[in-house]
């Protein structure tokens, strides 16, 4: 009877073993790192259904989402990653991909299905170049310290709202600033609720990530020119809502000033 417990005990150590090597392979070969030279081409991508697609391109860009597919494909763009999360099956369209430094222009053929790939991270590289951030040293103060410029600032708040956990790092030249969290009357037309989420100060100034909602039953285009107030700069995680209710009736705007939040509104 001895035996027989022993030898029970020894096949299911065995099993745990076997199971969490079997485990970790999966997650390796999910993390192996896909790299793809961009060579004007559009790139075919085939996503599964509720499974993140991480890409990774040479330096920021902004997505361009058809409306056909808006409500089926969640995309967010940080720091020159793009994560893709499709809701459900959808057919092939069409997504460009825009480098804000450079203006050039990626294409992914995107499909969506329920067994869909793997879903192994990608890399887009382009012969002769490399990765690199050209708004990475924009302000020196006068102790000789490098200091984020506006560019910087935007990501991080961005990263800080949207990234996985991760990802996301905090700068010491970045400090978090108090920020009052009631409604306010941010946009014209009052068709978009905005309230602000948090705020950060670095060398004079300051950037605020406020959180908008269409209140109406109709998609909303964003514009900086209906923001109030006066802002260096105003950045749209997402430039289109759709009506009260979906689940993209909601996005956050960056906004960069030279006072805080409450004086620049």
């Amino acid at each position: 009877m001895r035996k027989t417990n022993a030898f029970n005990h020894l096949i299911a150590t065995w099993l745990g073993v076997t199971l969490l090597s079997l485990q970790s392979l999966v997650h390796a070969e999910t993390d192996t790192l896909e790299r793809i030279e961009w060579k004007k081409a559009p790139i075919r991508l085939e996503l599964a259904v509720g499974q993140e697609q991480r890409i990774e391109f040479p330096a920021s860009v902004k997505v361009g989402v058809p409306a056909s597919v808006q409500g089926l494909l969640r995309t967010q763009s940080v720091n020159g990653t793009v994560y893709l999360l499709a809701h459900a099956p959808f057919g092939s369209n069409r997504l460009m991909v825009r480098e804000f430094d450079s203006g050039r222009i990626y294409l992914f053929d995107v499909t969506a299905a329920e067994d869909g790939g793997v879903g192994h991270p990608i890399q887009i590289y382009v012969a002769g170049t490399s990765k690199t951030d050209k708004d990475s040293v924009t302000v020196s103060n006068d102790a000789g310290q490098v200091q984020p410029g506006y560019i910087q600032l935007t990501r991080f708040a961005a990263q800080q709202l949207y990234a996985p956990s991760r990802l996301v790092r905090d700068r010491p030249s970045i400090v978090r600033v108090p920020v009052a969290r009631d409604p306010v009357d941010l946009i014209h037309g009052g068709t978009v609720q905005a309230a602000p989420l948090v705020a950060w100060r670095s060398n004079g100034l300051y950037v605020t990530a406020v959180k908008l909602t269409n209140r109406t039953n109709q998609a909303q285009i964003l514009d900086p020119r209906d923001l109030r107030g006066t802002w260096l700069t105003a950045s749209f995680q997402h430039h289109r809502l759709l009506p009260n209710g979906d689940e993209a009736d909601t996005t956050a705007v960056y906004l960069i000033s030279a006072r805080p939040f409450e004086v620049s509104r």
